[in-house]
């Protein structure tokens, strides 16, 4: 594997567990083995590093999201029910350490490059947009109500996913994460 994937592979990795202002980069290059003027030489600073990974990690959840938003042998809702229930396995698989890279660099965002804010907004809308199709499906499907405000309700599964993300690393537990998907979904079956 080429050395600019190893450094990208193992940021993610660390980052997603620790942040971007907790995490130097004598520990990503002590994980893949490669002295510091390798990671310059693809890089040029931690802030392009930072931003890479911002990229990469967008189009390696969005295409996590349409396997589960895209699902056509699932209905609407169930593919969100699905991509919630691989989501939080995910989590599980590394005992709640790791979270959200996005999640977590907004929430470092005072202590960041100004560079990443656009980025990661960007990022989110995406994902927004993606879920907004799925629930507008969900509509067509008598799912969700007629007069609900899908890309209003796809702004709100983030908000509340994020945070339950967070809560979910700082408890080292499923409980949030089934918490906030407990009442997104009862919040549209009763609207």
């Amino acid at each position: 594997m080429e050395t600019r994937e190893l450094l990208l592979r193992a940021g993610l990795e660390v980052l997603t567990e620790k942040g971007f202002s907790a995490t130097g980069i004598e520990e990503i290059l002590g994980r893949v083995g490669v002295p510091k003027g390798s990671f310059y030489h693809y890089f040029g600073s931690k802030e392009v590093f930072g931003l890479d990974l911002i990229e990469r990690y967008g189009v390696f959840f969005a295409r996590k999201l349409d396997r589960h938003l895209a699902n056509p042998s699932l209905s609407p809702l169930e593919r969100l029910r699905s991509f919630v229930a691989d989501a939080t396995d995910g989590m599980a698989r590394y005992e709640f350490r790791r979270g959200c890279l996005i999640g977590n660099l907004g929430q470092e965002m005072g202590a960041l490059p100004e560079s990443f804010r656009d980025r990661l907004k960007e990022t989110f809308e995406d994902w927004q947009a993606r879920l907004a199709v799925c629930l507008s499906e969900a509509q067509k499907a008598g799912e969700v109500s007629a007069d609900a405000d899908v890309a209003q309700l796809a702004a709100v599964f983030w908000i509340g996913w994020e945070g339950a993300v967070l809560r979910a690393k700082l408890e080292r537990s499923a409980r949030p994460l089934e918490v906030f998907a407990g009442f997104f979904f009862a919040s549209l079956a009763a609207g």
